[in-house]
């Protein structure tokens, strides 16, 4: 059966479509949605059967996972960051909602979820109000990847009809929130010391 084609506007998301895509994603769901920079794709962090059919879906092992979570806000991160620092939260407050995935060592409750060691997550909180209207009603984060192109000029698709084609049989629902963006969310890496640029993307990262 093909996925349902669902559009969402990307200002004001309508309530009760909002709730309809918590539902799916609380059974299951594998959905592609919009965010400030490119699509994604992503489920309910909580579900461990949704997590393994995303990897497979991204032809990603477990053990190799390096997706990201979308949380609604700051206090959200906690849980799953085991520590951030006074000058850190100041950079978090300053750049969020943003196009930016900040990297820092996991909490003990990251491998408790995925059941696969990952010493590092990747946190992001986008500035559109889709992702963070669903993040708040599932009260879960999404783990979430990156919706790519094979075209090797065209890395990022952009046009939502398109993605419909190319995963309404892989995914559950792909939301229309209009044409999205094709540069790819900056990401910085905290678990150094030092914050660390390790791709250029369309955040401007100053501290």
């Amino acid at each position: 059966m093909p996925a349902e084609f669902l559009s969402i506007h990307p200002i004001t998301p309508e309530t009760r479509k909002i709730a309809h895509v918590v539902e799916l994603l609380k059974d299951g769901a594998i959905i592609v949605y919009p965010t400030d920079t490119i699509y994604g794709i992503g489920c309910d962090l909580m579900n461990r059967r949704s997590v393994e059919r995303l990897c497979h879906i991204m032809e990603i092992k477990p053990q190799k996972l390096n997706l990201s979570f979308i949380c609604s806000d700051l206090s959200h991160i906690s849980k799953y960051v085991k520590r951030i620092d006074t000058p850190e939260f100041k950079i978090l407050r300053k750049l969020l909602p943003g196009p930016f995935t900040f990297i820092f060592e996991s909490s003990s409750h990251v491998p408790k979820i995925l059941d696969v060691n990952k010493k590092t997550v990747g946190i992001r909180i986008p500035n559109h109000p889709i992702p963070l209207e669903i993040v708040k009603l599932l009260d879960n984060p999404l783990i979430t990847s990156s919706i790519k192109d094979d075209d090797q000029i065209k890395e990022y698709t952009t046009d939502p009809d398109e993605i419909y084609e190319d995963f309404k049989h892989k995914v559950d629902l792909v939301i229309d929130g209009g044409i999205g963006g094709n540069i790819p969310s900056t990401i910085v890496d905290f678990t150094g010391g030092e914050p660390e640029v390790t791709r250029q993307g369309l955040g401007d990262f100053t501290w």
